[in-house]
């Protein structure tokens, strides 16, 4: 489940032309460390997960891979 919720944040973020610095400032955080979060070496804070699900208008659930309806 984490390759895909992995991929999923990575897809979300180029499906909607965003580089990682663009949403890392959206988030009040580092390039480095939302990288860090895009490869599973640390894991997204659920605010981050709130903030990004707002942006990409879909559900947390399917950010995180628990579900494939947007």
């Amino acid at each position: 489940m984490k390759a895909g919720y992995l991929k999923r944040l990575r897809d979300l973020r180029e499906d909607h032309d965003k580089t990682q610095q663009e949403i890392a400032e959206i988030l009040c955080t580092s390039q480095t460390m939302y990288a860090r979060y895009e490869r599973g070496a640390n894991e997204l804070p659920i605010r981050h997960l709130i903030t990004l699900a707002k942006l990409y208008n879909v559900s947390t659930d399917y950010i995180l891979g628990l579900s494939d309806e947007k």
